[in-house]
Parts: C-alpha cells; structure tokens; sequence
C-alpha cells in the first residue's frame, strides 16, 4: 500500500495533518514516520499477514498508525470504548499479533490482551501531530518473514456491528481502500485546496476511508481533534478554517443546534460543502444545513464491506436529490427480487454492488461467503429502488423490516413521515412483539428543546401519508435515542434496550 500512497501524493504538499496542541506534519515527514514504523515492525517481527489491533484516542496518531500498519501489516482498530468481555472477543477473533496502545487512555484492552497472551507495545506522542515513537513491554516472537503481493493482501480488518447476530470480520485491501478514496475524492472534487475538519472516530470505516484516506490521496490538509464534541466544533471551524466536514446525521443535528448562537463564525468561514453517510439524513435536517451554512449537502451511501462509498449525490451543478443517497459513486449497483433477477426502475428490492472497492470474502466465515454474494455481486442486505436518473433510494435494512400479520413494514418510511413534523427533533420506529401480530410498531421520538407533542397529534398527521397498519402503536418520548459508537440512531435492538416484552 505504501507503493500506492507514494504514486498518489505529493510529498511538496505543505501540511498532511493538524491538531490541537501540536506542530503540523507536512506530507514528507509524514512519509517518514511510516517509514520508519516500517523498520519498526520489522525488528518486532510484525509481518504483512500480522493483524495490529490499535486502540487509541481519535487523532492524527491514530490516523498515522493506520496509515502505517495498513502498508506493513494489516491494521485493526478497535473502539476504546468496549468492555473487557467485548475486547476478549473482538481481540481473538482478530488473531491479534500485538495491541498497540495509549497507556493514559483509560481502557480494558491491555488488560485483556495480557489475559489473552498478546504482546502490547505503548505509543507515546511526540510535539508533532501524528508523530510518536512505540515501546514494547514484553517479548516478541520472532517469526519468518512472510511475503504476500501488497495489492492483494488484506490491509484492514474491521467487524460489521453485529446487533442481531456475531459479528463478521470484514477485510479490505489495500487495493480495495486506494480504489474507494480515488472514488471519494472524486466525487467531492478534493484538491489540495481543501481540508477536512475530522469528526468522525477513526476505527469506523468511514473516518478511515472518507476522510483520511480520502483526504490523503487528494492532498489535502486534515484537522484531527480528539474527537467530536459540538462544544469545540465551531471554535475549531473559526480557527482552521476547514472546507467541509463529513458526519453521521445525529452530528448534523447537534452541530445545527448550536448553530444559532455561532452564525458569525458560519458566516466568516464559509464550507464548500458537508457530507453526510452512514445513516439516512431526514429532510427536514438537510434542508436546515443548506440554509445555515449556505452551502450544498452531499449525501452519501456506505457500508464496511464497500470500502465504505457506494453512490453519493453529487455536487453542484449536477442534481441533488433529497431523500436518495445519490447515483452510483464507485462500484456498480443493481437492485434485485429474491430469485436474483435484476429489477426494472423505481421497483424495491435488494440492493446489490460489484467493483475494485468490494470485498472478496469475509474472513473466517464460509457461512457469511455462501449468504452474502450472488453470481458475483455482493448482497448489502439493504432495500431500495434506483430511479429513471439512476438516482438511489434506500427502503431500509432487510433485518429491520416489521412483520405485522403478514404486512411488511419499513420503519424508515414511518421515520420519514413522522421527521417531517417541527416538534420532532428525532425519531426511531422499531420492532416490538405482539402476541397476535408477531410484531407491532414502536416508536421512540425525541422533541425539539421546549416543544410538546401528543399521541394523538402523531397519529392525526401520520394517518395522512400512511395506510392505517402503518401507524405506531406504542409511543416513547425520550430525552435520547441510544446510539452506535459512530452516532448511528440503533434500531435493532430497541425494544430491548426499552425493556418491551412481547403483549
């Protein structure tokens, strides 16, 4: 992969990476530092094949062993939020040759790595930002050195969420992310103008891919503060002067409800645009983003498996279309019934995708392989429809979908309906258990700060736009809605997280 970076970027370019508190990294120290974690690696007898679990706090450190270990070995994030039984899991399954970590982030990882018998080597930063130097506290096993074509070799591992069932281990190539951050950085238009104020973690393949790597490979300058926090972000937009964001829609609705007291800082630093994937954007939000910062919101489609995009509206002065996730943005996409036959426009089916960004195989997991790919297509599990424009419009997750009494419901169709009205700053429906249906609507509503909403007043304005066995039939007003560890609204799962048994 390191071949592929070096033919992508400009070592002249000026400034790679910023953050808080520490000197730049200009592109050539930032190849540099990679280099001689090379070297690194190679006197710990780390080898291409070895899996490097990472557990360290967003920033450019973290960017920069990513970087690093994806070109040298094959790089393993890990949220540094888990649990010690989560961290026992996620670090076997892995096969895990050394953690890497933060000795002052307070985790449960070092303490199951040593439970589990796995090296650890301890990271501390230097004065520049994304540079640091790595000590080991225990032996390392000398092993062969093992060669593999670098193209082909998985760079990545990361595992899908696993909310209804264990999760997969995802791996990506190198080939794979280079080929997904050409097709982002495309897409947005970067150039070495530009640069990204990083919100997003970056054990998700999203702030891996859509804006690190894509941010690496088009040259621009990348801002990492320690992760997101609606209370710094306009101080960090006012100092850096960033030219777009990417965020998940709950970090929109966040941002935007601070965004009336910041109006002066919005209107001095104007974004080119902001991006927003990993969950739908309700309407009602995207418009409210486009009238505060005066700029175009592009929203996109992702998943793990995709190297992360998949389709993306795209930037003016071609058509955005609210409510579609955009047209194809990398790999090839086609929507299908259950027997595999492609599906004609505006017609809802599963959604299906092919290219150099789509994984080949999980690992570990013959079951998932035979489930998850037809003739060579790779099933997203996702429903949707493509229009005459070859716009993309997602229904929802196969999994989420509601049984009641034979009907199949989509929850992301209530969601949109119900996001329309003013006083509703967020809203899940769900799956709850009905002893006479199967399943029955729940409906988890978070409201705007110092406005009130009936059950009633729900059911009067959803009875407009939706058949009567769409309508909830259980209401909870909550101050928050769980979410992922990326600020993904959690579906699946709700109503045992509400505690709901089956009536």
């Amino acid at each position: 992969m390191h071949k592929l970076l070096l033919k992508h970027i400009n070592l002249n370019e000026e400034i790679a990476l910023e953050a808080p508190n520490r000197i730049s990294l200009t592109y050539h120290e930032l190849n540099e530092t990679i280099v001689s974690l090379k070297n690194t690696f190679k006197k710990l007898s780390i080898n291409p094949l070895d899996p490097v679990a990472i557990v360290l706090p967003n920033g450019p450190d973290l960017g920069t062993l990513f970087l690093a270990t994806a070109c040298f070995g094959i790089a393993a994030p890990l949220n540094p939020n888990y649990s010690k039984k989560e961290f026992l899991f996620f670090l076997k399954d892995l096969r895990a040759k050394v953690l890497v970590v933060d000795p002052k982030l307070k985790s449960t990882a070092s303490s199951a790595a040593k439970e589990l018998g796995i090296p650890i080597l301890k990271l501390f930063p230097n004065e520049k930002a994304g540079s640091f130097i790595l000590k080991k506290n225990s032996d390392f096993l000398q092993n062969q050195t093992q060669n593999e074509p670098f193209e082909s070799r998985p760079s990545l591992l990361l595992h899908t969420s696993g909310t209804t069932s264990k999760p997969k281990l995802v791996q990506l190539t190198a080939k794979n992310l280079v080929q997904s951050a050409l097709n982002i950085g495309k897409t947005l238009q970067l150039s070495e103008r530009d640069s990204c104020l990083n919100i997003m973690p970056l054990f998700h393949i999203h702030g891996l891919v859509a804006v690190l790597l894509a941010s690496i490979f088009s040259n621009s300058r990348l801002i990492c503060p320690p992760g997101f926090n609606a209370l710094t972000f306009y101080g960090f937009l006012n100092k850096y002067k960033p030219t777009w964001y990417s965020g998940v829609p709950t970090m929109h609705q966040v941002i935007l409800q601070r965004s009336k007291r910041n109006q002066d800082v919005i209107n001095k630093n104007p974004l080119r645009f902001i991006r927003s994937s990993s969950a739908a954007l309700p309407k009602p939000v995207l418009k409210e983003l486009e009238t505060i910062f005066q700029c175009p919101v592009v929203e996109a489609y992702g998943m793990t498996e995709a190297s992360h995009q998949i389709a993306s509206n795209p930037l003016p002065p071609k058509s955005r279309k609210a409510g579609t996730v955009g047209i194809a943005a990398g790999p090839q996409i086609k929507i299908i019934e259950n027997n595999g036959n492609e599906m004609p426009a505006n017609c809802v089916g599963e959604i299906v995708i092919k290219g150099n960004n789509v994984i080949n195989c999980y690992a570990n997991n013959p079951e998932a392989n035979h489930s998850s790919f037809h003739e060579g297509w790779f099933r997203t599990g996702d429903l949707g429809s493509i229009d005459e424009d070859g716009y993309l419009t997602i229904s929802g997750r196969i999994k989420e979908i509601i049984n009641k009494g034979g009907e199949k419901i989509s929850p992301k169709e209530i969601d949109d309906i119900l996001q329309e009205m003013p006083a509703i700053e967020q809203v899940v429906c769900f799956a709850i258990g009905n002893n006479a249906y199967g399943e029955d609507i729940g409906c988890a509503i978070v409201l705007v700060p110092g406005m009130s909403l009936t059950e009633a007043e729900i059911v009067k304005h959803a009875s407009k736009f939706l058949a009567k066995f769409k309508i909830p039939r259980r209401f909870f007003f909550l101050s928050e809605i769980p979410v992922g560890p990326t600020g993904k609204l959690q579906r699946i799962g709700l109503a045992k997280t509400l505690g709901l048994e089956d009536e």
